[in-house]
């Protein structure tokens, strides 16, 4: 059966427990970081929210993932706020699937 997990500070992922996800929060070592999010890719996790601030500093982590059907890395806000990044990959996503920009698309720019 697969799970989800969320990982990033403490403070952003905490409440996460109480919907039943798998809260795994980080410290300040990146490379202890990289190992840990990659323990959850290779375990059996469909979806890792990954808190945006955390996802920038993994960012050539996560594009190792990328092209993988499973898991799903989905960038969330965190305490610190939206830093527009889960909105980026949504958009590169949708180009990717359907070719074009279909939903952002700017007619006035």
């Amino acid at each position: 059966m697969y799970k989800a997990a969320v990982i990033g500070d403490y403070d952003s992922i905490y409440g996460f427990a109480a919907l039943g996800l798998d809260v795994w929060p980080t410290g300040d070592d990146p490379s202890e970081t990289a190992h840990l999010f990659r323990r959850l890719c290779e375990d059996s996790y469909a979806v890792i929210y990954i808190t945006e601030a955390l996802a920038e500093t993994l960012e050539s982590e996560i594009a190792r993932y990328r092209t993988a059907p499973l898991p799903a890395i989905i960038p969330i806000p965190g305490v610190s706020g939206n830093t527009g990044l889960g909105l980026r990959h949504v958009k590169r996503s949708v180009e990717q699937a359907v070719g074009s920009d279909i939903i952002f698309n700017d007619k006035n720019g």
